[in-house]
């Protein structure tokens, strides 16, 4: 009977894990028939749900693959049954745009203050519009808001339309925008913007797609050809600086003097992508020119390479608030400060001090030059059985296990996160245990970074696979800290993390990479495949890291950003060193705004990885230390900071 008994219950699992596998997939088709809009498809398959154990999700899909016709009924009826929830949210984000377009704004008004996310461009482009039909001023929210012309879309190119035509915007406030989508490709924002203007559309889009035409036509003579050239100036200087600086050049006569200057601004932030040599000059030039936020920013990191700190300053205190509160220049606004009145200015002290008790690179760095060093505190109490049991029980943690196990990254993510904004402190804590529990790495790091009071740097800092990484490690003579901290900013240690150009596993190696290392290191049967495996992940991955290392001179810093952007483009901006400079402004400087975060990342990680594993304070500016030219001595090294001092 036992036999039997054992027999029947295996039968009855076996049908259930089953039964669970046929939902998992039919939920899937349902995703993907709601994603390719296939209405049939997706209420076939829904229908099929009617137990599932995400209903809400089931729901989601079912109205939105009728959204277009959905009554504003049913999507009441879904948001009251669903309130509170990350889904509900995201359906109240959808609504949003579907009455913004329809300029319904009684509706719109009563659902935008619960949209809690709050992180749609064109929600708020919609809202701004809005409560300009009402008759407010919203010139100076809109400025604020219209930085970036790739999100625009429909909602903000109304709002500029509107704002022009009810005369808060004003003629340089859209001159403004065409800038601005010219710099960042956006051909469509530019050709409407322009219009209100009663400039060329076709011109504009020329000068965008085709500069090198554009340029070659000259400056025309009116106020609109003259904007529309001076785009084309910035978009060639993109591929050709010498013939940008030529056209510019011949066609000055034509321009006014703040024209020109609009046009050297243009050259010289395609010049300090480049890191090119004449940079400095450029931007000289651009004086008086009105400039974008990643302008000025590209002045202000120019001005660092080259120690001149009275133009860091000068520029930071030209930056709108938004960016002169951002940590990134209130440390070099104090460290310009400091370089020019002395380390011990009580005007940089109180600068370092605003920003020295995070835990971010600028943190480190402030906190540095203020004394401390980075130490691991002590962790507060573990959760308690009773806390882990109530964690364990919350809903909307639940759907995100549910979804990892499914391979549904982005839900299960938006699920976690959803959940951990309304969790205490204590909350907090468990639900990082609980994420380790669960083999979610990349969540537990999450959440325990979002304690204020206590943590457990073992969450925020795991070592997982310890056993394969100190022996390869060690092997290599390669710093274990750095390797960790270099897998926490690549792939949170997700194994089966996947970036979108082929990287895989934790170390995120490229397949071409992985053949190259394998081939060097004699792994004579490596496959592909191979890249998922935790152990062959980490000796390709920590090899590859080790023989970086040693082409960039030792500097963790210079393969780290090679790590992440390739060897040939670190090659090319260690080109432009003509002698030794502080990392911190060769970080600054990095030309690619991911690498240059990565970087930052990385470095900070490996600081407190280190401070975990010798158990006492490390240095963030020692690890940093010094990026040199290729080839440069030690002699040379030597005397270079002895005339430095």
């Amino acid at each position: 009977m036992v036999t039997a008994s054992v027999t029947v219950n295996l039968a009855c699992a076996q049908d259930t894990a089953s039964d669970t596998r046929k939902e998992d997939d039919a939920f899937l088709l349902l995703r993907d028939s709601v994603r390719r809009d296939d209405a049939a498809k997706a209420e076939f398959y829904g229908a099929q749900l009617t137990n599932y154990s995400i209903p809400s999700y089931v729901d989601y899909y079912r109205l939105k693959s009728h959204f277009k016709d959905a009554t504003n009924a049913e999507i009441r009826d879904f948001l009251k049954r669903y309130e509170g929830s990350a889904i509900a949210d995201r359906l109240r984000n959808d609504w949003l745009l579907d009455l913004g377009r329809k300029r319904e704004w009684a509706t719109f008004d009563e659902q935008y203050p619960q949209f809690l996310l709050q992180d749609d461009t064109q929600v708020k482009c919609y809202n701004l519009l809005s409560r300009l039909t009402k008759g407010q001023n919203v010139a100076a929210d809109a400025r604020a808001l219209l930085v970036y012309p790739p999100f625009y879309g429909e909602a903000c190119g109304s709002l500029i339309a509107s704002l022009y035509q009810t005369g808060q915007f004003k003629d340089e406030d859209v001159w403004t925008q065409v800038r601005l989508a010219g710099e960042t490709n956006a051909t469509g924002p530019a050709r409407r913007a322009i219009m209100l203007l009663n400039g060329s559309d076709k011109k504009i889009a020329q000068a965008i797609d085709l500069p090198t035409i554009a340029m070659a036509k000259g400056a025309g003579s009116s106020r609109a050809d003259h904007e529309t050239f001076l785009v084309a100036v910035g978009r060639g200087a993109k591929t050709s600086l010498k013939l940008a600086v030529m056209a510019l050049n011949k066609n000055a006569p034509k321009l006014t003097p703040q024209e020109r200057a609009i046009g050297w601004a243009n050259v010289a932030l395609q010049a300090s992508y480049s890191l090119a040599p004449e940079t400095a000059e450029y931007w000289q030039k651009s004086s008086g020119a009105p400039l974008s936020i990643d302008q000025v920013q590209w002045k202000a990191r120019i001005a660092l390479r080259s120690q001149d700190w009275k133009t860091v300053r000068a520029t930071i205190a030209a930056m709108p608030q938004s960016l002169r509160s951002d940590p990134t220049w209130i440390y070099w606004n104090a460290r310009a400060i400091a370089a020019q009145d002395g380390r011990t200015a009580p005007e940089a002290l109180a600068l370092y001090r605003s920003i020295s008790t995070g835990n971010d690179y600028y943190s480190l760095l402030s906190a540095e030059e203020l004394g401390q060093l980075v130490t691991i505190p002590p962790p507060g109490a573990p959760p308690t059985p009773f806390e882990l049991a109530a964690i364990s029980t919350n809903q909307g943690l639940q759907r995100a296990l549910k979804f990892f196990s499914m391979r549904l990254r982005f839900e299960g993510t938006r699920e976690w996160n959803w959940e951990t904004r309304k969790l205490s402190e204590r909350e907090l804590i468990a639900a990082a245990e609980f994420a380790r529990q669960n083999h979610i790495l990349d969540r537990m790091v999450y959440t325990s970074e979002k304690t204020r009071v206590q943590a457990d740097y073992t969450h925020r800092y795991p070592v997982p696979h310890d056993d394969i990484m100190q022996p390869t490690t060690s092997t290599l003579g390669l710093d274990r800290a750095w390797v960790y901290g270099l897998i926490r900013q690549e792939s949170r240690f997700i194994m089966d993390a996947q970036s979108g150009v082929g990287a895989s596993g934790l170390m995120q190696v490229m397949p071409s990479t992985g053949r190259w290392v394998a081939k060097k290191i004699g792994l004579t049967d490596f496959v592909q495949d191979m890249l998922h495996d935790v152990k062959t992940n980490i000796l390709l991955g920590a090899n590859y890291m080790n023989m970086v290392l040693g082409s960039m001179d030792g500097s963790q810093v210079l393969a780290t950003a090679a790590y992440n952007a390739g060897p040939g483009r670190l090659r090319s901006w260690r080109s432009t060193l003509v002698k030794p400079m502080d990392s911190t402004i060769f970080i600054e400087t990095i030309p690619y705004y991911e690498t240059r975060g990565y970087v930052k990342n990385v470095m900070t990680n490996a600081t407190f990885y280190a401070a975990l594993f010798e158990g006492r304070p490390q240095s963030l500016k020692q690890r940093l230390g010094t990026v040199t030219p290729k080839g440069y001595t030690e002699a040379e090294q030597q005397e270079s900071t002895f005339g430095s001092r």
